[in-house]
């Protein structure tokens, strides 16, 4: 067992292992302390032997050191119980309704012991082989167990032997008491019932999509037995099958040695097993058309009833529907489809009637097309990084450019020419007479 590092302090240990005091209120922090440090070393060493229960005797056991036993572990029992984390196995037992003294004899404390818990804090009065169960752990058990049924292959039978299930939950029951146990607190939480079938303890599950478990039926008893017989016509087919191999070898080896007689003895031998075989073959086949059957019953079961749900609710969802208002709906929709059509329609019209003809339009606009584009001329640049000084007061002189149509005649333009003189002071006058002569005098 994994211990706390305290338990190699001497000091502190001699202080754990010594009695309670009788008065908490002398020093409730020193008992209180001692009180959670024990509480937790009960429940770390049960989780870990996969435990369920605990009694004084093996309590004592367990926490021995140094050929000392603690002092006060009959109060921290009293004090857990009184708290609600453990219970005594028997009153636990019968807190489930589920006739458990019939199936759990010989595993549980059936004669209730007249222990109370009004006893003085620190006396010795509960039993040393008085079993406690600790409901923390009871239902994490509980937990793991119907965890490793629904992932194992017994999970598609309702209806598992407990002998089945002792072998299914032996990696996380530590004996056949843990197993009960976990079981009574499933059948607590309605997710499991225990029964007995024959003298023999059979153990019915919850299954995927039921909130609890249902009453064992025949049907599930009539389902167990036939599972039963599958399984052990299937043992014996496969024994016999076995045999007839070893018939085959052994004949064989007869006829090596030279011994024909008995390899022929071995060989008819080996058609009877076979023989058997084949009958017992054929009425595990039958056996299993009946369970593959009864699964097809079941699924159509639950067909008929998602059909009969389904009807129900169409049902319901049609309780103020009838034909006649259906077809009421239905000519008010066309009526009000064929309003809408007509507004549609007046609107188009309207807007027609007030645009212009369109013929007149489209013979406006090849008209337009037909007129001759006029473009003013384009002037090229006048480029002003050549002029010089006397350039550009030859330019400041110019009219400005007409912007009008160019439709004045030539001797209009020769007389304005003849006016234009170009006259700088101190410089003589010349005249230009010509556009031509103009513009080289300007370059």
């Amino acid at each position: 067992m994994n211990l706390s590092p305290e338990w190699e302090d001497d000091d502190r240990m001699n202080f754990m292992f010594s009695a309670f005091k009788e008065n908490r209120d002398v020093n409730t922090t020193d008992w209180d302390s001692k009180m959670d440090f024990w509480t937790a070393a009960i429940i770390q060493s049960c989780r870990q032997r996969g435990s369920v229960s605990i009694n004084l005797q093996d309590l004592n056991k367990t926490f021995q050191r140094k050929e000392k036993i603690p002092l006060g572990l009959s109060t921290v029992i009293q004090t857990m119980a009184r708290c609600g984390k453990i219970q005594r196995e028997s009153e636990f037992a019968a807190s489930v309704d589920c006739g458990w003294v019939s199936w759990s004899v010989g595993m549980l404390l059936v004669k209730p012991l007249k222990w109370t818990f009004s006893t003085l804090l620190g006396s010795n009065r509960v039993p040393l082989e008085e079993s406690f169960v600790i409901f923390e752990l009871i239902k994490e058990k509980a937990a793991e167990l119907l965890k490793v049924y629904q992932n194992s292959e017994f999970s598609s039978c309702c209806v598992v032997s407990f002998q089945e299930l002792c072998t299914l939950s032996s990696d996380i029951c530590a004996d056949e008491s843990t197993l009960c146990m976990a079981l009574l607190q499933l059948q607590k939480d309605k997710q499991v019932i225990v029964s007995l079938h024959e003298g023999e303890k059979i153990v019915k599950f919850c299954q995927p999509g039921q909130e609890r478990v249902s009453p064992v039926s025949d049907i599930d008893i009539g389902i167990y037995q036939l599972q039963r017989s599958e399984k052990l016509l299937g043992e014996r087919v496969e024994k016999l099958s076995q045999e007839a191999d070893r018939c085959k070898e052994e004949a064989r080896s007869l006829l090596r040695e030279g011994k024909k007689s008995q390899a022929l003895r071995c060989l008819r031998g080996r058609k009877r097993v076979e023989k058997r075989a084949d009958s017992l073959f054929a009425q595990l086949e039958t056996i299993r058309g009946i369970l593959d059957r009864i699964a097809q019953s079941q699924t159509d079961k639950k067909v008929m009833q998602a059909y009969q749900a389904g009807v129900a609710a169409l049902r319901l969802s049609l309780k103020d529907v009838t034909v006649e208002h259906a077809e009421s709906l239905v000519d008010q929709i066309q009526e009000l489809c064929d309003t809408q059509d007509e507004v549609n329609q007046t609107i188009s019209s309207g807007v027609t009637a007030a645009d212009e003809d369109m013929d007149e339009l489209e013979k406006e606009l090849t008209a337009l097309l037909e007129e001759p584009d006029v473009s003013p001329a384009v002037l090229p640049a006048v480029p002003t990084n050549r002029l010089g000084p006397t350039g550009e007061q030859i330019l400041s002189s110019l009219p400005a450019a007409p912007r009008g149509p160019l439709n004045i005649s030539t001797e209009v333009l020769e007389e304005d020419l003849n006016r234009l003189t170009l006259s700088e002071p101190g410089s003589p006058q010349r005249k230009v007479t010509s556009p031509e002569k103009r513009l080289e005098a300007a370059q």
